[in-house]
């Protein structure tokens, strides 16, 4: 007989995409999800319960596009005008990006008065996607740490590259965008200064090492995060930036969302008082995960939560069992019961053996799968059972 009642649970960590009407610039949205979450309750096909401690997670764009987050190509220029009065401006190691980064050149663009300098990272950019072949490179005469190349000098040793999924030119789109651009290849920051001291850091995950690194050279540098990132009542604008923001059409990004921690916990009263549980709130961009077979990082987003509930800081505190059974293979049910309650009983932290990860990067990769990015419908997560363990047998009431 199994001692832990598990025919009375034999579900753990569910996620549920929860499909929501079409929504439009200044829908309230507390409102609507809340609405859902109800309706979803009620329906016959696979009823949905809520019980405290349950996880809401909202994709990005559909509180973005509520908060009606958008900027123009021109509201880019402006500001880089601001930054730039005159002279070049290089852009500095932006991912390899159609609807990420091509619109966000072509506003910047528009706004530097002399030659925009476009320093592409090779042989791949900083979340993986490939500029060239990275055997050809190695068994070329480069040194990558330390050679400048240009476009001709690419081409001349390594021809044409197509992106391996887009099947992109990257260098050609890049400079096709607008004729006061220009494409080299390098790695060092540094090299940079050799063609100007006016620089627009464009990378995600390591924009602050990298300013850092030019401004104590004697450049005048910012990030994206420091574009269009000031309230405005004529434009959208993000704490972000134009980071996380994405193509919406031909002249306009929408924007990383703004407020978003208000937004969770307003979210989170509101499910409150019409559910009775406590809910977690989370908004979530992309997971932090990696495809195997291209190598590219599908992390494009500054952070993958820009705004959650208390209830979701910090990193899970957990046991691994299959390391507890295989040291106690005479009894290791008992032995991981015991590990469990110990550990609970305990202030230390456990996790022996385990992945340290922020529980809301977990819980944004799990999201964004479960949301994609085609055409289910489903821009909010409903995930239950997340902080429950192996002696759980009941949710919480």
């Amino acid at each position: 007989m199994n001692k832990f009642n598990h025919d009375t649970r034999c579900v753990g960590t569910s996620a549920f995409g929860i499909r929501m009407p079409i929504i439009k610039e200044g829908d309230n949205i507390s409102n609507i999800i809340s609405d859902t979450i109800i309706k979803a309750t009620k329906t016959k096909y696979q009823p949905l319960t809520t019980n405290n401690g349950d996880i809401i997670g909202i994709t990005e764009s559909f509180l973005a596009r509520a908060q009606g987050n958008y900027i123009t190509l021109d509201d880019i220029a402006q500001d880089v005008a601001k930054k730039f009065p005159s002279g070049d401006v290089a852009v500095a190691f932006p991912i390899l990006s159609r609807n990420r980064f091509a619109k966000i050149l072509e506003g910047i663009a528009k706004g530097v008065k002399g030659k925009v300098y476009v320093c592409l990272s090779y042989p791949a950019d900083e979340v993986g996607n490939a500029i060239m072949d990275e055997d050809a490179l190695f068994n070329s005469d480069l040194n990558p740490y330390t050679d400048i190349l240009t476009k001709q000098d690419f081409r001349n040793k390594f021809g044409v590259f197509h992106h391996p999924i887009t099947g992109s030119d990257h260098i050609q789109m890049y400079e096709d965008i607008s004729p006061n651009i220009e494409v080299v290849l390098l790695n060092n920051p540094k090299d940079i200064l050799k063609f100007t001291n006016q620089v627009i850091v464009s990378s995600i995950h390591i924009r602050h090492r990298q300013k850092q690194i030019l401004t104590k050279e004697g450049a005048v540098a910012y990030t994206l995060d420091e574009i269009c990132n000031t309230p405005s009542e004529k434009r959208g604008w993000s704490e972000y930036g134009v980071l996380g923001s994405n193509y919406s059409d031909a002249n306009r990004l929408k924007l990383f969302p703004r407020n978003s921690t208000e937004f969770c916990y307003n979210l989170q009263n509101l499910l409150k008082e019409k559910t009775g549980k406590h809910i977690e709130v989370m908004i979530y961009g992309d997971g932090g995960f990696k495809c195997p077979k291209t190598k590219i990082w599908e992390f494009a987003d500054p952070v993958v939560s820009p705004g959650y509930t208390k209830g979701l800081e910090g990193m899970p505190n957990e046991i691994k069992i299959k390391a507890v059974a295989d040291n106690n293979k005479s009894n290791p049910e008992e032995a991981i019961k015991k590990a469990i309650n110990d550990k609970n009983k305990s202030q230390g932290f456990y996790s022996i053996g385990t992945t340290p990860r922020q529980i809301t990067d977990l819980l944004g990769s799990l999201c964004d799968l479960t949301t994609g990015s085609g055409e289910k419908g489903t821009p909010v997560v409903y995930i239950k059972g997340y902080f429950d363990n192996y002696l759980t047998t009941a949710p919480q009431e």
